[in-house]
């Protein structure tokens, strides 16, 4: 599988492409724009799109999927408990930086459930904390996760939003995440890639004992 990034939407958003190489059928994941040198680029190298998938629910991350869906009809994903937050523009912030976004067309997925998309499985697995649905997609036949603001690179997913719940992130991120191989290849929703080895030893956040103890780092 190849991975491609573009940093979209006014919060610089990792939005990816997973793509299988022999077939070109793909998979996008938060889509945060829609930009014309995005679309002209999928339309140039053939990709085939067969979903996209929803990390979470806030604006950054979505605020791309009708644009995407004009181009590609296809179905989009989300975890079940990002209902609320992404049909809610003040839950899912847009109301802040722009005059408001819902998207309510999501198929929604419980923790565990798989897809088999661009000849792989992805497998989502249920991180709440960010927001109550936050979620991740990890690929295990090609050791690839995709964390959207659940883990960054040295750093975790703000969680002081009213809807945040930080100690559950935490404990999401240490007993779903850092049970995977340490050589999983994670792929975050802002900033650069990172390893589940390398976050496990060097995350500062995750060696806390307690979200209490996040202000004394």
């Amino acid at each position: 599988m190849k991975v491609e990034r573009f940093a979209t939407g006014i919060l610089s958003t990792n939005c990816y492409l997973a793509i299988c190489e022999e077939t070109k059928k793909t998979v996008v994941i938060d889509p945060a724009a829609c930009p014309s040198y995005l679309m002209e680029h999928m339309k140039t190298e053939g990709l085939q799109v067969e979903a996209i998938l929803l990390t979470h629910g806030h604006f950054d991350h979505t605020m791309g999927i009708e644009g995407f869906l004009r181009e590609y009809p296809v179905p989009v994903y989300a975890c079940e408990a990002e209902k609320e937050i992404l049909s809610a523009p003040r839950k899912n912030l847009s109301l802040t930086y722009t005059k408001g976004y819902s998207f309510e067309g999501a198929t929604f997925l419980r923790d565990g459930q798989e897809l088999e998309l661009a000849g792989c499985i992805f497998r989502m697995i249920h991180t709440p904390g960010h927001t109550p649905g936050g979620c991740c997609y990890y690929v295990e036949s090609e050791q690839i996760l995709f964390s959207g603001d659940t883990l960054f690179q040295n750093s975790i997913g703000r969680a002081d939003f009213p809807e945040s719940d930080p100690q559950a992130l935490l404990d999401a991120i240490r007993e779903k995440l850092f049970v995977l191989p340490d050589e999983v290849l994670v792929y975050p929703g802002h900033m650069g890639e990172t390893t589940i080895g390398h976050e496990k030893r060097n995350n500062p956040y995750c060696k806390l004992r307690d979200v209490h103890d996040i202000d004394h780092l």
